[in-house]
């Protein structure tokens, strides 16, 4: 019995496919969200009034949500280069949920709860993804 030189997508794979997905959703729709919000002129206007920080948020939103889509598009490739990406993904989801734990003005159990997921997903995905033989059978495209 020969062993393919590259497999397909599945097995434990689709666990983070299926989270990476689901983060651009839910990235695509708050964007959405928000420039629907920004649109109105008296959203725009109190946004205005505020500092600053809201238009930081914005730019890593956007930057958030493009980084989302090119490794799912890289995912999909099975590109050599995803498991670091995706682990490197990991990582800045869990900093901004430690941000929005730290300096948002949210309830403390959303704050917790936007932060355990990611910190959840990182401790199961990240040792997967640096052990498995699957995963370095898979993403074998430059």
């Amino acid at each position: 019995m020969s062993a393919r030189p590259e497999e397909r997508i599945g097995g434990w794979l689709l666990g983070p496919l299926a989270w990476l997905l689901v983060a651009l959703i839910s990235t695509s729709l708050g964007l959405l969200i928000l420039a629907t919000a920004l649109l109105t002129p008296q959203t725009f206007a109190a946004m205005r009034a505020q500092d600053a920080l809201w238009f930081i948020s914005c730019a890593i939103a956007i930057a958030m949500w493009y980084y989302t889509l090119w490794l799912s598009i890289a995912f999909f490739k099975r590109r050599s280069i995803v498991p670091k990406h995706y682990i490197l993904w990991l990582l800045i989801s869990v900093l901004l949920a430690l941000k929005t734990f730290a300096f948002s003005q949210v309830p403390d159990q959303i704050a917790l709860r936007q932060l355990v997921f990611p910190l959840m997903a990182a401790a199961i995905i990240v040792p997967y993804l640096k052990r498995s033989a699957r995963v370095k059978r898979t993403f074998v495209n430059p």
